[in-house]
């Protein structure tokens, strides 16, 4: 049956639990959540009538309809531009060594790529390899790794597309038949555009070189430049058939009314919207991942910035917070529109995740990214993560909690910081070790040691002072002074320590070293960039930690662009005396 919006008839909607306002906070933090925060509450009012819980039991029925885990569900953005990367030098060698036409080449090694990102095209491209003219191929060699690579690449794709089917049966057997109209049918869909121009651009790049290949490359030459052309080409066709996929989706997602079940949302750290079954208020089991974009109620409109336009502090910290933030938002309730699969198009009407008024409306997010499903696994690598992630919350607390007021305090480089030194420089005895020769080989390794000689004194020696009026950073041209009031963030992410200012004449400071989370996690270790922040952090939150005393000018540091100056000297002389 179809239904409109209207009133829930389920009694576990009909009770209001009043949201909690956010209180302010100076701004940035180190990572760390203040704790767990109560399910938000969707008004009864944004769930229409009849919508049934995806519950877990309904859920196991969904994920049970998942592919095997050795088909790649969930690329990382890594996974792919290193799929994307290896496309040329496989390319180069099935044309070199196996002897295969540019064409077919370049077809052959785009499929790792489509196999990850858009399965859809190996189901066309995998028979049209075998229709062409050029096949098969001279010689075993070729023969071989083309069957190898299109049978590898035809069967994963196909399995995750059967799958499909599966998925979407199990959501809509879930949904009982009921539907309920989008929110914002009757918008413009703008899912797919950009990808459509910017593969649309590519695409007329790549037949332009394809067209243009006699006329600039020579003809002993001929076949990697082909071999470009038709990669540049390929990758266009990734980007345009992208936003072909998700445009015709989200369009036929608004034409009719869509099923509509309950869910739990909240944000990942990354951004992205994680969604849960309507009764996993403990967030246990992730089902998938959308990235989606807020539906505005009111019509765009270009209009100029004004005073009451520009961002207050209080904002300003929310956002620079948010974005620190590596740590999950709160858990809501959401009404989700669609059948959700593997590469679907979604809407999603939640409680918010921060409302400034307890009155609120709900917050329509229209997916501007395909659905991307959780295995089993990968389920369980998410809740792990997490688990350390709360691990580490907890020994930074721990060491805030003994922060007393005291004299001035001082943090600065330490064993973690000599170690990845120590590396730099072993690599660069390696690099002189070797030929350098050649011109550009010569210049690339100047360029990149010049670079080293700045970053390697600030990395071995920065410092940190924090007395009664802010924080002296040491670095190249002395100390920076910020004062408390101006700190914009404090932050440890990976093994970053960044600090960055409000005032715009203080540069972001930041040091890197290595860091091995597995190795913390296993012996309950505290990274020192950790509880470098933490205690900042801590400070700057609360005055009465704060020093009541100026810390002496020797206290503060020597400029360190002397040493900077003798290493790259030194590079210099190595490199002419070994070249």
């Amino acid at each position: 049956m179809t239904t409109n919006p209207g009133p829930s008839q389920h009694p576990e909607q009909l009770e209001q639990h009043p949201e909690q306002q956010p209180g302010h906070r100076p701004g940035g933090h180190s990572g760390q959540r203040p704790g767990p925060t109560p399910l938000r509450r969707l008004p009864v009012s944004a769930v229409p009538a009849g919508t049934p819980a995806w519950t877990a039991e309904r859920a196991r029925r969904w994920t049970r309809a998942l592919p095997p885990a050795w088909v790649p569900l969930r690329p990382r953005p890594s996974q792919v531009l290193i799929a994307v990367c290896v496309t040329v030098p496989a390319g180069f060698l099935l044309n070199r060594l196996a002897d295969l036409h540019p064409l077919f080449a370049a077809l052959l090694s785009l499929q790792s790529v489509w196999t990850l990102v858009r399965p859809e095209l190996v189901r066309l491209t995998a028979p049209a390899l075998l229709a062409l003219p050029v096949w098969p191929p001279s010689g075993w060699t070729g023969t071989v790794a083309t069957a190898l690579v299109l049978a590898a690449t035809a069967v994963l794709s196909e399995v995750r597309l059967r799958a499909r089917r599966g998925q979407r049966a199990a959501a809509l057997a879930s949904a009982a038949d009921v539907t309920a109209e989008l929110p914002d049918a009757r918008k413009p869909v703008r899912r797919g555009r950009f990808l459509l121009a910017a593969g649309g651009l590519l695409l007329l790049l790549g037949v332009v070189l394809t067209a243009t290949v006699p006329g600039w490359a020579p003809s002993g030459g001929r076949g990697p430049a082909w071999l470009a052309a038709f990669l540049v080409a390929g990758h266009a066709l990734t980007v345009f058939a992208s936003g072909v996929v998700g445009r015709r989706r989200a369009t036929a997602l608004a034409r009719v009314p869509a099923p509509v079940l309950r869910v739990l949302v909240r944000e990942d750290g990354s951004g992205d919207t994680e969604v849960y079954a309507a009764d996993d208020e403990d967030a246990v089991r992730p089902l998938f991942t959308v990235y989606g974009e807020q539906s505005d109620d009111e019509d765009d409109e270009d209009d100029g910035e004004t005073e009451e336009d520009a961002l207050s502090d209080e904002e300003l910290d929310r956002i620079v917070d948010a974005l620190d933030d590596d740590g999950p938002g709160p858990l809501r309730e959401a009404v989700l529109y669609g059948s959700p699969y593997d590469g679907a198009e979604i809407l999603l009407v939640s409680a918010p995740d921060a409302p400034a008024a307890p009155d609120d409306p709900p917050v329509a997010e229209r997916s501007c990214g395909p659905v991307r499903p959780f295995s089993d696994t990968a389920a369980r690598r998410r809740t792990d993560r997490a688990r350390r992630t709360a691990e580490h919350a907890g020994r930074r607390g721990a060491t805030t909690a003994r922060l007393t007021a005291g004299p001035v305090r001082q943090w600065r480089a330490g064993w973690v910081d000599w170690l990845t030194c120590l590396g730099t420089v072993l690599v660069g005895a390696a690099v002189l070790w070797g030929d350098v020769g050649a011109w550009w080989r010569f210049g690339l390794v100047l360029i990149v040691g010049l670079g080293a000689a700045l970053w390697l004194p600030e990395l071995a020696a920065w410092r940190i002072t924090a007395d009664r009026s802010g924080l002296w950073v040491r670095g190249l041209r002395g100390p920076r002074h910020i004062a408390w009031d101006h700190i914009l963030s404090v932050r440890c992410k990976g093994g970053e320590l960044a600090l960055d200012s409000r005032r715009v004449s203080f540069s972001r400071f930041s040091v890197h070293s290595f860091r091995w989370y597995r190795l913390e996690h296993r012996f309950g270790l505290m990274h020192p960039y950790e509880r470098v922040a933490a205690e900042i952090d801590a400070l700057w939150k609360d005055p009465a930690l704060r020093p009541a005393e100026e810390s002496p000018e020797r206290a503060r540091g020597w400029p360190l662009w002397p040493v900077s100056v003798v290493l790259a000297v030194a590079w210099v002389a190595a490199l002419v005396w070994v070249a």
